[in-house]
């Protein structure tokens, strides 16, 4: 079974590069296919209850890849992990906890966004558990949406300047907590987004031979992990001008 994996699209009605190449991409898996969205897909997500018609235009697009046969699987990000139920069952897909186990060419595999390995960034480590709770969600989303939308963006802008602030290395996963993880779940191979370093990084732990594949954003290319019986192949491509 071929199976297709992106992330960090950061969709927003503003772009439309990222948005038509999104679009076009969902031309290339086919019926029995998998396509997994591994976080990220939305720049922002304040709710299911959000009424906007860009979001449905993606949820259209998704249903009718879904009606297509390919199997769609979405997973939280650090921008959407407020994405719930309802955008899931309006768009077809199923929603994967992080991390996650799947099966690939008969090998177990750990799928995650990538965030919670960036362990040595502990301001945003606090941050992360804070906005997880179910208290606070529930708190935040019983906001108004125009004071969701604010936060978001106060959230973004700030996020924004701290990272700019912050030596790239804190900004980057953990080697030691990708290892732990991986031993923790009987994994050799890894694959996840988050960081926008598209790259395969092989190691060894334990005696074995391990890898992490970690997923591109599509701020200036397109980028896919496409997994069938050729093997593991990373890709980019151009989008729309």
């Amino acid at each position: 079974m071929t199976s297709w994996f992106i992330s960090d699209l950061h969709l927003a009605p503003e772009e439309t590069r990222i948005t038509a190449g999104f679009l076009a991409f969902l031309q290339r898996p086919q019926a029995k296919h998998r396509l997994y969205i591994l976080g990220d897909f939305f720049n922002y997500w304040v709710g299911d209850d959000v009424v906007d018609p860009y979001v449905e235009e993606i949820k259209q697009a998704l249903r009718e890849t879904a009606r297509r046969g390919v199997q769609l699987f979405f997973m939280h990000g650090n921008r959407d992990f407020l994405v719930g139920q309802k955008f899931c069952d309006d768009s077809h897909c199923t929603l994967l906890p992080d991390p996650s186990l799947i099966s690939l060419n008969g090998e177990s595999v750990l799928l995650m966004h990538g965030d919670s390995l960036c362990t040595q960034d502990s301001e945003y480590m606090r941050f992360r558990a804070m906005v997880r709770g179910r208290d606070w969600q529930q708190t935040f989303l019983s906001q108004s949406l125009a004071a969701r939308q604010a936060f978001a963006q106060k959230a973004r802008t700030e996020s924004q300047a701290g990272n700019a602030m912050k030596d790239m290395a804190i900004l980057d996963v953990t080697p030691s907590e990708v290892s732990r993880l991986m031993a923790a779940h009987h994994v050799t191979r890894m694959i996840h987004g988050h960081t926008h370093r598209p790259d395969r990084h092989d190691f060894q732990h334990d005696g074995l031979h391990m890898q992490r594949i970690v997923l591109g954003d599509w701020y200036t290319q397109g980028w896919y992990l496409k997994v069938d019986e050729q093997g593991y192949q990373l890709l980019e491509f151009d989008l729309p001008a």
